[in-house]
């Protein structure tokens, strides 16, 4: 089956992004630059592309120019282990420009949209007492970064702390 590789189009920024995102992501690496040639549409030896890989997702970031722009119609999701993982990537990919979302979405500082999430948070939506799953969306459509504690709490009927 061939791969899936996610290419993101930037103005200049790709070598910026790519070494932002592999200070965020372990077990990451630049896997190869390549530069506009003579006669191309930007400037000969601008940086063209960044092949890099996050925790092993390959990724290409191309300098495309300012034509396009990021949005929420896609987005990365980063399966967490636990609260203090949600907390970190949500720390690290919102600050410096970044924007916090409601339910778990941020866009980082390129731009780019993710959603933190952490494990254990389709339980309680996928529960087959609908009114269970119903207390917990409700809880959640008031946060933005997720609190795993919190939507089991709303779940299980206990008041917000």
């Amino acid at each position: 089956m061939p791969k899936i590789i996610p290419s993101l189009w930037f103005d200049t920024e790709s070598e910026e992004a790519a070494a932002f995102y592999l200070s965020v992501f372990p077990n990451s690496r630049v896997l190869g630059v390549t530069r506009y040639p003579e006669d191309a549409p930007r400037e000969a030896g601008m940086v063209m592309t960044v092949e890099f890989e996050l925790d092993g997702q390959r990724f290409v970031g191309i300098n495309g120019g300012p034509q396009f722009t990021f949005d929420e119609a896609i987005s990365f999701q980063i399966d967490c282990a636990d609260q203090e993982e949600v907390d970190r990537y949500w720390s690290l990919l919102s600050a410096d420009g970044g924007s916090e979302g409601p339910c778990g979405w941020l866009k980082d500082k390129f731009g780019v949209s993710w959603q933190v999430v952490p494990t254990g948070m389709d339980e309680v939506f996928n529960d087959d007492d609908p009114e269970r799953a119903r207390r917990a969306m409700a809880a959640m459509l008031k946060m933005g970064k997720i609190d795993v504690a919190e939507l089991r709490r709303a779940a299980d009927g206990v008041p917000a702390s």
